[in-house]
């Protein structure tokens, strides 16, 4: 049983929001869709879960009351307080009374909301909405879970917490799908999918990415910048030599993620992100 898209294209007007995008999807899969503002990871998510209509190719999903959905904005109710809104989500998910206090008690807890039951959801900060919402899908178990930046304006001890939430969640079978710009938070993935413009860059698990990775890559400690195929790390300075040979002076690295990404972008005709 897998899902995803296969070849989708989206348009909204004369621009081109995906083109040919695929994404697999299966059961105990943690992926992750990777892109800076406006690469199209919004748009992928939604026609994942049919809210965005394909011009071409094809999606397979679960039914729709086995589908959870957070979208970017909070995906919370802001006139009910924290524990109405998992109640909510309870009754319309035929969750058993018992059960409900049982998985509210641990999901309030590990993402710190436990103090704020009684609170609006109007009444709460931006990253605790983001982090009611997540409570919220991961109360009721689906088969898909679809989150849009689920960590934005979240501080980073409970981003982490979220992190583990969510692995948890496909450790016990669910297929997870998050969308985020952080290389830092991609790197959870079991695979990740790294769009530029509306287009797949590089896709794999993280090791596969960094394998692909073609040339050399090199530190290089300079004051200015050694080179157009260069980037800041740390006090020092990335280099990547396609031809393999490096520049002088450069001593040889191993590539990670963030060195992948980097390549990646600079070799799809962007040399301007490198900075």
């Amino acid at each position: 049983m897998r899902w995803g898209l296969r070849g989708a294209c989206v348009e909204f007007g004369s621009r081109t929001a995906l083109d040919a995008v695929t994404l697999d999807v299966a059961p105990g899969s943690l992926s992750v869709v990777l892109g800076g503002d406006g690469a199209g990871k919004s748009t992928l998510l939604r026609a994942l879960v049919g809210l965005v209509e394909l011009r071409s190719g094809s999606v397979e999903r679960p039914a729709k009351d086995q589908i959870a959905y957070v979208p970017a904005t909070a995906g919370m109710y802001v006139d009910l307080t924290v524990e109405e809104n998992l109640a909510f989500v309870a009754s319309a998910y035929g969750i058993a009374r018992s059960d409900l206090v049982t998985r509210s008690n641990e999901l309030l807890g590990r993402t710190g909301l436990d103090g704020a039951r009684r609170r609006l959801g109007s009444q709460l900060s931006g990253g605790m909405q983001r982090k009611l919402a997540v409570a919220m899908a991961l109360l009721w178990r689906p088969w898909v879970m679809v989150l849009d930046e689920p960590t934005t304006g979240i501080d980073p001890v409970s981003r982490a917490e979220l992190w583990r939430l969510l692995s948890g969640a496909a450790a016990s079978g669910t297929a997870v799908v998050v969308a985020t710009t952080s290389v830092g938070e991609a790197i959870r993935g079991s695979n990740v999918l790294l769009l530029e413009e509306g287009r797949v860059i590089a896709s794999g698990s993280p090791a596969e990415i960094v394998s692909a990775v073609p040339g050399s890559v090199g530190t290089v400690r300079s004051a200015t910048k050694p080179g157009e195929l260069s980037w800041r790390w740390g006090a020092s300075w990335r280099v990547w030599a396609p031809s393999r040979d490096l520049p002088e002076g450069a001593v040889r690295a191993e590539p990670d993620l963030a060195d992948a990404v980097m390549i990646a972008t600079l070799s799809n005709g962007a040399p301007g992100r490198a900075r």
